[in-house]
This record gives C-alpha cells, structure tokens and sequence, in this order.
C-alpha cells in the first residue's frame, strides 16, 4: 500500500484535495488516502482526523484566541503522520498550519509538496527562506509564481489554476430562474461572502445593504448568495437580517446555475473572483479584515492589486473596495455601474479572458497537471534519488 496523508485547511483547499485524489485514482488505484479535509475529500474517502472548520480562520485577532486548540490540533495531526508514516505529505494550502506540519513531519524524514503556493510573493518575500526549508515541491496554480520561488532554491510545478475546471461556466439560467420563480425582469446578483467566519462577519452586513442600496436604483434585483460549508450556518444567520430576502444555493451546480442568470456579482476577494470570471460575471470585489492586521499588512504589501483577476491582467479589471473603502455605497455605485452600463461589463468579460488565459498547464486540465507531478515525487523517492525529476512532463512546466 502507498500512503500520501493530505491536510486542508478551507473549503477551497477541501475542493482540490478531493480533485486530487481522483486524478490520482485514475493513474494510481492502488494508492490509499488520510489526512485533514472536509466535505468534498470525505466523498473521495478521506475520513478527517477532525473536523477542518477548526482551521478556518484567518487574521491575527481571530487566530490568537484559538491558538491553544490549534495547537493541541498540531500535535494531533503530527502524531497521526508519523504513524502513518505516508510515503508523501501533501499540504493544501492554509500555510498558516499545513507548511508548519509539513516542517515538522519532514524533520522526521517525512517528503513534503504543498499544493498553492503561499502568497509571500505578495507582502512576505523574505519568508521564502523558510519555506525553501519546509517543502520539497511546491505545486503553483499561477504562472508568475515559479520564477520566485525557483530564485529560493526551490523546486515547483506549475499546474494551472483547478478553477478552469470547476463547471462554473456551464450553468443553466433558464433552470435556475425556473427553480426559484425568479421572473424575466428580475436581475439576478450572485453573493459569495466567504469560506472563513471571519470573511463572513466582516462582510455580510456589509454586503446586504449594498444590495438594499443598490436596489434602490435598479428596481428588480434578486440577490443569490453562495454558501460554503464550513460557515453556512453563520451566512444564514447573517443574511437573515438583509431587507431583501436572498436565494441561498449550496451545491456546486446550482452556485453555477446562478451564475449562467446573473447580471453581475458582488464577490469577497479570492478564489471567488475568479469563479465568477470563468463564468463571465462582472463583478465588484469588496474585502476587510481587523484593522490591526490591516495596518500590518499595508505596510509589507509588494502588489498592486488584490483581486487575482487584476493580477493575472497586470491591470484593474474589476473593481477592488478594501478596508474602509468596502462600504455599502461605494460597492452599491459599483454594482449600478454594472448592472446600467453596457460598457464596464463588456471591458471586465474581455478582461477575464485575457487573465484566464494564462491559468492554463501546458498540457491537461489542472489536477491531471498536479496528479503527473506528485507521481513524479513518489516514484523519485520509491527509486531513492530524493528528487522529482522533471516534474512529470507537463507538470513540470516552469519547475
């Protein structure tokens, strides 16, 4: 039996284990799965060693009063890797805690790859150092991402972004309004707040009058909002407040469905965007965190831009509303603006497809990317060299 023992931290990163894992499949039926993960790694087998909400949050003041629990989940999860002893550690992620059990299975001999590459590139690139210390292949979902971390000394694969792969794009619009009596008239605006509860706190009461606003200008306006599994119940709870009651859709395909109806989207920074772009949404992005770790992070921040849509274009694309300029009248003038005029949402759909275009591997969808590089890994270190060789063909592109 070959073990790799997989840790995500958040519903993103739950979502691209479970892909993982069946690309895997098809190559390797033999390998067995463990780990950390949540609903969509549980379907592929993969029972959790605790429950991965536990790990969903972000931000200095919302890490700090769990810091003792996470921590005695820290050691939980280390004993159970060395148990185990997995021929492959396979981090999603969530670096805050899967690159620091990554760092202390591979003192104990443990070969570590961690799948996305930490975001340091962003505002921490002197913390390349000590990733170059924890990793033994980092597999990147963004192309400008190898070069940097090559320059540390370590090895990378870029893969493509799984969003390409998601279905986001192949909604139906005519089921959805059906589904949901939403009549023709109605303008449909797709609402993603967040997979992590502090996302979710700082941002839906923000995001409920921002519609209350904006509907005031543009009559007719059916809000749809994405729930992500760790923090459903707290985005229930939040948007049972709104003036306007919203369609709440949880599986996969209806988020897409919803998609396929929307005039326009009012999205948290992340992954989010970029779904929304695959399906040709116009959208504005609004993000806050603590205040506190704002200030902190402005002042070691290396981008332009935060949404990745803006960072694949090298351009703003989409509307970015940060900290105190995410408010319910300035994202609300952003959402008229779309849902009014022709010409903003045609310049973000041409925008979309200039960024998405540089997702993509060299070769194949992204996990069957990723699937060719851990294989690479596993089958350098059942040959003894330590090394992943070339990557896996494909996979090994820009590593």
């Amino acid at each position: 039996m070959t073990l790799i023992y997989m840790a995500a931290g958040e519903a993103s990163g739950d979502i691209l284990g479970a892909r993982l894992i069946a690309a895997l499949r098809r190559r390797r039926p033999d390998l067995e799965f463990a780990g950390i993960g949540g609903e969509r790694m549980a379907e592929a087998g993969v029972r959790s060693l605790f429950p991965m909400r536990e790990l969903s949050l972000m931000g200095l003041l919302e890490v700090l009063p769990n810091l003792r629990r996470l921590a005695r989940r820290m050691a939980e999860a280390e004993a159970d890797v060395l148990t185990r002893r997995p021929a492959l550690f396979l981090s999603i992620d969530a670096p805050s805690f899967t690159l620091r059990l990554g760092s202390r299975v591979r003192a104990q001999g443990v070969p570590v790859v961690h799948y996305v590459a930490p975001q340091v590139w962003a505002w921490r690139p002197g913390r390349v150092r000590r990733i170059a210390e924890t990793v033994d292949r980092i597999l990147a979902l963004l192309p400008f991402e190898p070069p940097f971390f090559e320059a540390a000394g370590i090895p990378v694969s870029f893969v493509g972004h799984p969003v390409l792969e998601s279905g986001a794009d192949a909604g139906d619009a005519a089921s959805f309004r059906a589904a949901h009596g939403i009549a023709p008239e109605e303008r449909v605006v797709v609402v993603m707040p967040g997979s992590r509860r502090s996302e979710v706190r700082r941002l839906i009461g923000t995001f409920g009058e921002a519609l209350r606003l904006a509907g005031q200008a543009v009559p007719g306006l059916r809000p749809v909002v994405a729930l992500a599994g760790p923090v459903e119940e707290a985005v229930r709870e939040g948007c049972a407040a709104w003036p306007v009651r919203p369609v709440l859709v949880r599986e996969a395909a209806d988020k897409y469905d919803a998609f396929a109806a929307a005039a326009a989207g009012l999205i948290k920074s992340g992954t989010s965007s970029l779904e929304v772009a695959v399906a040709g949404v116009p959208h504005v992005v609004g993000y806050r965190v603590n205040p506190l770790t704002a200030a902190i992070v402005r002042r070691l921040i290396q981008v332009p831009h935060v949404s990745l849509v803006n960072l694949l274009a090298e351009r703003e694309v989409v509307p970015e509303f940060l900290q105190e300029r995410c408010t319910p009248a300035l994202l609300a003038e952003g959402l008229v603006r779309l849902l009014r005029e022709a010409e903003p949402a045609a310049a973000q759909r041409a925008g979309f497809a200039e960024a998405l275009g540089r997702l993509r591997p060299a070769e194949g969808m992204p996990s069957e990317a990723a699937a060719v590089a851990v294989l690479g890994m596993l089958g350098a270190y059942r040959n003894g060299t330590g090394e992943s060789g070339n990557g896996g063909g494909a996979a090994g592109a820009g590593g």
